[in-house]
C-alpha cells in the first residue's frame, strides 16, 4: 500500500485534444543541423535548390511560431511554481512530504479559519488556473497538469465544505507525522533539525485544543484508531527527540530549554489522547456517534475525484464481480491439477469453494516462521531486483536503496505493509519499506493465522507489490518525471494499480517457475492474492453503499477470498476507516491492463515490454486514463512508420 503524496484525482479533463503547434518545436530543434552556411549564398534555380529554400522558410515559420510558445511555456511553469509556493505555505507538511522545507517548521492549528482560508484558496487558484487556457496556447502536456491541479482543488473544496471528515474522523489529528519527518528527512544538520523541531513543538498544544473544538460526534472506528495512532506517536517525544538532542551535542541551558517545550507539547499529546478515550467512552455508553458508512453520494463523488477510472463506481464494482468468478474457475481448475498430490486416495469435495479452500489451506502450511519473518522479507529484495533486470523489465536505480523496517508505531493500523517514500523535492531522500511487527497481534494462534496468509508464495508477492517492481520503483520513476505536477499530485488509482500490474508482469515472466515449468502452487497463490484486488473492490462498495454487515463482509473474505481470519478481520477494519482507497487497486489494474493491450495490439511485433513499462511510468502518477490517452497518441498501426508528430511527448 501505498498513500499518494498528495491526494489527488484528475480525469474528467483528462481526454484533451494533441495540441499540433508541439511539432513546431520539433522542427525548431532540426534547424541548426540543415541549415548550412551555404544556403545564404545567392539563390539557384534548381529543384532540389528550391526545395531547401521551401524548407528554410518553412523552419524560419516555424521558429516564429515557437518563439511565442517557449514563452508561453515559461508563463505557465512560472504560474505552477507560483501555486506551489502558496500550496507550500498553506500545507507545510504536504510540502514537508515532498521535501520542500521552506515552511517546514509551521503547524497551523485546524480552527475552522483555517478551513475557511483553504476553501478561500481552492476558490481563487481555480479562478486563476481555469483562465490560463483562454491566455496561453498549451500543450498536451502542460494541460494535463492543468487537469490535475484542477482537479486536486475541486476535490480538495468538496471534502472541505462536504465531506468534512474533519468533524467525524480524529485520525487526520496527529503531530507525529510531521515530527517524524523533520527528524530523518532533509539534508539538515543535528543543530539545524533542533530548531525546526522546537520551532514546531511551541505550536503542538494550540493544535491539539483547535483538533478538539472540530471534532463533533466521531465515528467510532475512526475515533479508536486515532487514540491508538497518538498513543504510537508518544515515542518520539520520549525517544526520538532526546536522541536528536544527544546528537547535537547541546549546551546544558539550550537542551533544557527544548526539553521544557517537549514536555508540554508531550502532556498536550496525551491530553489529547485522553480526550479522545472520554468521546470513546461515552459515545459507547449511549450509542451516539457518527457511522463510518460514508454512504452512496458521497462515494461516488469521492470516488470520482481520487479514482477518475474511465467507468463510474457502480460499474467498478459489477466488473469486479464479474472477475471474482473467473479467478473462481481458474482457481478450481488449478485446485484439481494440485489435489491428487495433496490429498492422495481422497476425493475431492463437490462444491468448488470449499475444494478450493481445502487446496489453499495445506498449501498456506508452509511458511517463514516468525522469527524469520523480516529476514526472508530482506533477502527477497535482492532476489527481485536481479529477476527484473535479468529479465529486461526495466531499468532500476541501484542508487536509490530500499531499507526494510519495522512500521512506525504512529503509521500502524491500516495496513500490514507498505511504502514510505521521500518526495519528487527530495531527491537524495530514502525510501522506507515498512512491515508491522508480528509481535503486537498478540495470541500465537494470531501470528499462525497472519504466517499462513503470508505464506512461501504470497510472502514473494507482496515484496513484489510494495517493493520491486511495484510501488518502489513507480515512485522512484514518478519522482524523476519532468512534470512537477504529475510527480507531486499523483492519482491512488495509478499508484496502485501499477503495483498489482507488476505482480501480474513478474508471474508471465516465469517468476516462481520450478525447472523452468510454471508452479501449480504459485499459480493457485496468486490468483488468491489477485482475488484478494477483486474482493477489496467489492468491499468497498459494498459496505459503504450497499450497508454490507460485518458477517457478511467476513463471509466475502474468508468464504470466498479464502483469506484467513486474522486477515479478513483486518480488512474489515481497513473498510471501516477508509473509503475507495481500497477500490483504487482493481480500478488502476485492470486500465492498465487494458492500456497494455491496445498498445500491444496496435504495434503488433514492434511492441516492446520494456519500453512499455518506462514509458508509461515516465508520466509521473498521473491518472491511467490521461496517461493513456497520451501514449496513445504516439502509437503507431501495426508495422507502421512513426510520424514526428507521434514520437514527440
Amino acid at each position: 500500500m501505498h498513500k499518494p503524496l498528495i491526494s489527488a484525482s484528475p480525469a474528467r479533463s483528462a481526454l484533451i485534444p494533441f495540441n499540433k503547434a508541439s511539432f513546431a518545436a520539433l522542427l525548431l530543434g532540426l534547424s541548426g543541423s540543415f541549415l548550412s552556411p551555404a544556403s545564404l549564398a545567392a539563390p539557384v534555380k534548381t529543384p532540389e535548390a528550391q526545395a531547401a529554400r521551401d524548407y528554410k522558410a518553412k523552419v524560419a515559420k516555424s521558429e516564429a511560431d515557437a518563439a511565442p510558445e517557449a514563452s508561453e511555456a515559461q508563463a505557465f511553469d512560472a504560474e505552477v511554481d507560483a501555486f506551489l509556493k502558496a500550496y507550500w505555505q498553506l500545507l507545510p507538511d504536504a510540502a514537508v512530504a515532498a521535501g520542500h522545507y521552506q515552511a517546514a517548521a509551521r503547524l497551523p492549528a485546524p480552527t475552522e479559519a483555517e478551513r475557511l482560508a483553504q476553501i478561500r484558496f481552492c476558490e481563487q487558484w481555480l479562478a486563476r488556473l481555469q483562465a490560463l487556457p483562454a491566455k496561453l496556447s498549451l500543450n498536451a502536456g502542460q494541460l494535463g497538469d492543468l487537469a490535475l491541479l484542477d482537479n486536486h482543488l475541486q476535490g480538495m473544496r468538496w471534502s472541505l465544505q462536504q465531506f468534512r471528515s474533519d468533524v467525524w474522523d480524529p485520525t487526520g489529528y496527529n503531530v507525529a507525522g510531521g515530527f517524524s519527518d523533520l527528524l530523518n528527512k532533509g539534508e539538515f544538520t543535528p543543530a539545524q533539525r533542533v530548531k525546526l523541531v522546537e520551532q514546531r513543538l511551541r505550536q503542538v498544544p494550540a493544535y491539539y485544543r483547535a483538533a478538539l473544538q472540530q471534532i463533533k460526534a466521531p465515528a467510532a472506528p475512526l475515533l479508536q484508531m486515532a487514540i491508538q495512532q497518538n498513543k504510537g506517536g508518544l515515542e518520539l517525544f520520549t525517544q526520538d527527540i532526546p536522541a536528536l538532542l544527544d546528537s547535537a551535542k547541546l549546551d546544558a541551558a539550550s537542551r533544557q530549554r527544548v526539553l521544557k517545550l517537549r514536555d508540554v507539547a508531550l502532556q498536550s499529546t496525551q491530553g489529547f489522547i485522553k480526550a479522545l478515550e472520554q468521546i470513546d467512552a461515552r459515545q459507547t455508553a449511549d450509542g451516539s456517534g457518527r457511522s463510518w458508512r460514508i454512504g452512496r453520494e458521497a462515494f461516488n463523488e469521492k470516488f470520482r475525484y481520487e479514482i477518475q477510472a474511465s467507468v463510474d463506481a457502480p460499474t467498478l464494482f459489477q466488473r469486479a464481480l464479474d472477475q471474482k468468478a473467473a479467478l473462481h474457475a481458474r482457481m478450481s481448475e488449478l485446485a484439481d491439477g494440485l489435489w491428487p498430490s495433496l490429498f492422495p486416495g481422497e476425493a475431492p469435495p463437490a462444491e468448488r469453494l470449499s475444494k478450493i479452500a481445502r487446496v489453499i489451506n495445506k498449501l498456506s502450511e508452509r511458511h517463514v516462521s516468525a522469527e524469520g519473518y523480516f529476514d526472508d522479507i530482506r533477502a527477497q529484495i535482492p532476489a527481485l531486483a536481479d529477476w527484473v533486470v535479468k529479465h529486461d523489465l526495466l531499468t532500476l536505480d541501484p542508487s536509490k536503496p530500499l531499507q526494510v523496517r519495522e512500521t512506525p508505531a504512529f503509521m500502524r493500523g491500516l495496513a500490514g505493509a507498505s511504502i514510505s517514500a521521500p518526495g519528487p523535492l527530495d531527491p537524495q531522500g530514502v525510501t522506507y519499506y515498512n512491515v508491522d511487527p508480528l509481535d503486537p497481534i498478540g495470541k500465537p494462534e494470531k501470528t499462525e493465522s497472519y504466517l499462513r496468509e503470508y505464506n512461501h508464495w504470497v510472502l514473494q508477492i507482496l515484496s513484489i507489490h510494495e517493493a520491486i517492481p511495484g510501488h518502489y520503483v513507480q515512485l522512484l520513476y514518478s519522482n524523476k518525471s519532468p512534470s512537477k505536477v504529475k510527480a507531486l499530485f499523483g492519482n491512488g488509482a495509478m499508484v496502485e494499480g501499477w503495483a498489482v500490474y507488476s505482480e501480474r508482469m513478474m508471474m508471465e515472466s516465469g517468476w516462481g517457475q520450478v525447472d523452468g515449468k510454471p508452479s501449480p502452487e504459485m499459480g493457485l497463490m496468486y490468483a488468491k492474492w489477485n482475488l484478494r484486488v477483486v474482493c477489496n473492490a467489492i468491499l468497498d462498495y459494498s459496505v459503504h453503499v450497499l450497508g454490507m454487515s460485518e458477517a457478511q463482509g467476513l463471509q466475502l473474505l474468508e468464504g470466498e477470498a479464502f483469506q484467513s481470519h486474522t486477515e479478513a478481520t483486518e480488512k474489515w477494519h481497513r473498510a471501516q476507516v477508509s473509503s475507495v482507497q481500497l477500490s483504487s487497486y482493481f480500478a488502476g489494474f485492470s486500465e492498465i491492463l487494458a492500456l497494455r493491450d491496445q498498445l500491444k495490439a496496435a504495434k503488433g511485433d514492434r511492441f516492446n515490454l520494456k519500453a512499455f513499462h518506462e514509458e508509461f511510468l515516465s508520466y509521473g502518477s498521473a491518472p491511467v486514463a490521461m496517461v493513456s490517452r497520451m501514449m496513445q497518441q504516439q502509437a503507431p498501426a501495426k508495422k507502421a512508420p512513426l510520424t514526428p508528430a507521434q514520437t514527440q511527448r
